[in-house]
C-alpha cells in the first residue's frame, strides 16, 4: 500500500505556520504593518519605546508602565551592572558574536515577563555599545536613564548626546523593530514554543540574524558605495561586479516584488539629518547607485523584480549618525529584539510545539 506523498515546501515557502497581531508584510504591495501602523507613518513620528509598548502590550501579563522610556532607562543601568560577569564575551571579533555570547549571561528576571522584555532590550544596547568601545580601545559608557533608547545607544557607542543623530537611529530602530516571520524571529519563536525561556530565545534570534542572507549585508553596502566612490562610475562598476558573477548588495528581497518600503523611509530619515545640518555626500551616491542597478538588473532579469532592500538606506544612515560598519548588525539585533520579544509572548500564549515534519530520501536498511 502507498503512503500519502505530501509536497515538500522549500524553506517553508508559502507555509502560514502562526496568526499574528504584530506585524503584516505584504510583499506585492511593498507595505509594512507594524502593530497597526504603517511603518512609513511610525519612523519619524513614534518613538522606539512607543513601538516596544505596540509590540509587547497584546499578551502581556501586566500593564506596561507609564514611562516606557524610563522603564528602559532603569534597565540599561541595570544591564550594565552585568558586564563584569561576562566574562571574554565582549573580546570575540564579530560583533555578532559577542553579543550573541553576551546575551547568554542576562538572568530571567525575578519579577517575570515585562521586566525581563526591558532588561534583554536594555541589555542589548549596553552590550552593543561595550563591544563597540572596546574595539577602538576605549572603557564602556555607563548609561544615562533620562535619555531615549536611541539616543543613549548612540551616546553609549560613541560617547555623545546629539538629538539629531538620534533621532535618526530612532527611526531606524523603528524601521527594523519587526517584519512578519523573518529568520531570526521564526527561529525565536520555534525555541519559545518548546517551552524556553526569553533568554535562549533571543540568543538563538541573534545566531539567525548573524547570517548574511538576514541580517548581515548593510556593511558590504557601505563598501560597495566606497568602491564606486563618484554616481558616474555606478555603472560600470556595477556592470563589472555582475560579469563578475557577484551579487549587488541591497537589491532585492525574499518577499519584495516592489522597492521595500523600509528603504523609503531610511531615506526620508537620511533627508531629515540634511536639514538639520548634517549632510552626507553618500546619500547622492546612493541613489545614483540605486538608479543604476535597478536599470542592470532589469536588463538582466526581466522576471525577476530587484530592488532596493532595508540594508541599502540602513549603511548610509547609521553610518551619518556616526556608527562603524562593525556596528550596523549589533544595531539591527537592538531594533529587532522589540519584535522577538513580542513573538515570544505571543508565541507562548497563541501557538503550540512548532515541529514540522521531513521526508526522508537516505538508504533504507537491507
Amino acid at each position: 500500500m502507498g503512503t500519502t506523498q505530501t509536497a515538500v515546501q522549500a524553506g517553508l515557502e508559502g507555509v502560514v505556520v502562526a496568526e499574528t497581531r504584530l506585524s503584516e508584510v505584504d510583499g506585492e504591495r511593498g507595505r509594512l504593518v507594524i502593530a497597526g501602523g504603517d511603518v512609513e507613518s511610525l519612523a519619524g513620528t513614534r518613538s522606539f519605546e512607543e513601538v516596544c509598548a505596540r509590540l509587547w502590550a497584546p499578551y502581556a501579563k501586566q500593564p506596561l508602565p507609564d514611562s516606557l522610556q524610563a522603564a528602559l532607562g532603569e534597565a540599561r543601568v541595570r544591564a550594565f551592572g552585568l558586564l563584569d560577569g561576562l566574562g571574554d564575551a565582549l573580546s570575540a571579533k564579530d560583533g555578532m558574536d559577542a553579543l550573541r555570547a553576551a546575551a547568554a549571561h542576562v538572568p530571567e528576571h525575578p519579577e517575570g515577563e515585562l521586566a525581563t522584555q526591558l532588561l534583554l532590550t536594555g541589555a542589548l544596547a549596553v552590550f552593543a555599545g561595550a563591544w563597540g568601545r572596546r574595539g577602538r580601545g576605549l572603557a564602556p559608557v555607563r548609561p544615562d536613564p533620562t535619555l531615549s533608547h536611541a539616543a543613549d545607544l548612540l551616546r553609549m557607542v560613541t560617547g555623545e548626546h546629539h538629538p539629531e543623530r538620534a533621532a535618526g537611529l530612532d527611526a531606524y530602530l523603528v524601521t527594523v523593530s519587526d517584519h512578519g516571520l523573518n529568520a531570526s524571529t521564526f527561529t525565536a519563536r520555534v525555541i519559545a514554543s518548546t517551552g524556553s525561556d526569553a533568554v535562549s530565545a533571543v540568543v538563538g534570534a541573534i545566531g539567525a540574524l548573524k547570517g548574511p542572507l538576514h541580517g548581515g549585508a548593510p556593511g558590504p553596502v557601505l563598501d560597495m558605495l566606497d568602491g564606486i566612490a563618484r554616481p558616474e562610475r555606478a555603472t560600470s562598476w556595477l556592470e563589472e561586479e555582475l560579469r563578475a558573477g557577484r551579487r549587488i548588495m541591497g537589491m532585492g528581497h525574499r518577499i519584495y516584488r516592489v522597492r521595500d518600503p523600509r528603504a523609503a523611509v531610511l531615506e526620508r530619515a537620511l533627508e531629515r539629518l540634511e536639514r538639520g545640518g548634517l549632510r552626507t555626500e553618500r546619500l547622492a551616491l546612493a541613489r545614483a547607485v540605486e538608479r543604476a542597478a535597478e536599470d542592470l538588473l532589469r536588463q538582466r532579469y526581466p522576471d525577476r523584480p530587484l530592488r532596493a532592500n532595508v540594508e541599502f538606506y540602513t549603511a548610509v544612515l547609521l553610518d551619518a549618525v556616526g556608527l562603524d560598519r562593525t556596528m550596523f548588525s549589533p544595531t539591527f539585533a537592538c531594533g529587532r529584539v522589540a519584535g522577538w520579544l513580542g513573538h515570544i509572548s505571543e508565541q507562548r500564549a497563541t501557538g503550540r510545539l512548532i515541529r514540522p515534519a521531513s521526508r526522508y530520501v537516505g538508504p533504507m536498511p537491507e
